[in-house]
């Protein structure tokens, strides 16, 4: 049953508008996002649709083809839990503006891959608000309060990226975004003219402290900035007097973001320069970065980028927050089966379970259905 069927029949009529928006594939920029710093993700092709007809008594009702059964009905936002808190969360934020809906979602956004199906999801009910009310809102508006949701509703201190590509990305282009100013451009990302794939190596393992770990990160950043008496780590120009005042685990994270946001830039000047089959070694240089500078990876993630590169991959980096989800290889399409073999091979020798591969390939952002 499709999502307009499955409205159609929890709520007895159809749906007044039909929104889709993409999960999310970081090429490079990891944990740059809310230093400041720039990002270069792209939409994926899967994501999440919302059928959404709106309410003027104040009632959500929610319904997910990928949790069976009755709605979920909620006279207050505060009755909000697990994956709703996504969706109400959008609501909240948009205040007086909406006083509920009817709601059907469908996604198929691989669960566990670190593909951000939370963004995909409150972009989709945003932008469906957005078409409904006529809001008048922008993209990034919308990638704005979709962010705006995940932090102050849901509680998730995640940066602008996550929303800002599946709000904003075009298909067959990187999305470029300055996370401070919110500029953004798109970047022609034509990997198939150059035999070039990225593969996504889904380890199928997340660790749980990740959400906690983040957050530390995320603390430690923001204290060395402080020290260094700049806004964000975006904004040291001269790394070796910087490293030079800090220590310890801020040290190396600051170490990470400066050097993370040159490697964007340099990606960037080889994309633009048709160089796309010379962008691996900065991949690799960026998992290495946060392998030991900002001790996000995990050995799963180790792994896949080792045996990506031993099975023929120009480079391969882990991508997302880490601890578990999905690295990326760039891979010439001669070499996508040995890279698969290579990566499934060292995890058996391993005794992991088997990891998942995925096409990675750039896709639109939101967009109406119906």
């Amino acid at each position: 049953m499709g999502v307009v069927e499955a409205f159609r029949a929890a709520y007895g009529a159809s749906p007044q508008t039909v929104w889709r928006a993409p999960g999310r594939v970081n090429l490079i920029g990891e944990h740059t996002d809310y230093n400041d710093g720039f990002v270069l993700p792209f939409a994926v092709p899967w994501g999440v649709t919302a059928a959404l007809t709106p309410r003027t008594d104040g009632t959500i009702r929610l319904l997910s083809l990928q949790a069976p059964g009755e709605p979920v009905t909620m006279a207050t936002r505060e009755e909000s839990k697990g994956w709703t808190r996504y969706v109400v969360g959008v609501l909240a934020m948009l205040g007086d503006r909406v006083e509920g809906a009817d709601i059907a979602i469908d996604g198929d956004v691989p669960s566990g891959a670190g593909l951000s199906s939370s963004a995909a999801l409150e972009v989709a009910v945003a932008s469906a608000l957005n078409d409904v009310h006529e809001l008048g809102l922008t993209p990034m508006e919308l990638a704005l309060l979709s962010q705006k949701a995940e932090n102050d509703f849901v509680g998730m201190p995640c940066g602008i990226m996550d929303q800002a590509a599946s709000a904003l990305g075009k298909e067959g282009h990187a999305l470029f975004l300055d996370c401070r100013s919110l500029g953004s451009r798109n970047i022609p990302l034509d990997l198939a003219a150059h035999g070039l794939s990225i593969l996504i190596i889904d380890t199928q393992v997340h660790h749980e402290h990740a959400g906690g770990e983040y957050a530390k990160r995320r603390a430690e950043c923001e204290s060395a900035a402080r020290k260094l008496g700049v806004p964000a780590l975006r904004d040291v120009t001269d790394l070796a007097a910087a490293l030079d005042q800090l220590k310890g685990d801020e040290r190396k994270r600051t170490m990470h973001v400066v050097t993370e946001n040159h490697r964007v830039e340099a990606l960037i000047g080889l994309l633009r320069a048709g160089q796309v089959t010379e962008i691996g070694a900065l991949l690799n240089a960026s998992h290495l970065s946060l392998r030991d500078q900002y001790e996000v990876s995990s050995p799963e993630l180790d792994l896949a980028v080792e045996a990506a590169i031993r099975g023929g991959a120009r480079g391969a980096r882990m991508t997302g927050g880490g601890f578990g989800g999905s690295a990326i290889a760039l891979v010439p399409d001669e070499r996508l089966e040995d890279v698969q073999r290579s990566v499934a091979d060292a995890y058996a020798e391993r005794g992991y379970q088997a990891p998942r591969f995925l096409p990675a390939i750039p896709s639109a952002g939101a967009h109406r259905l119906s």
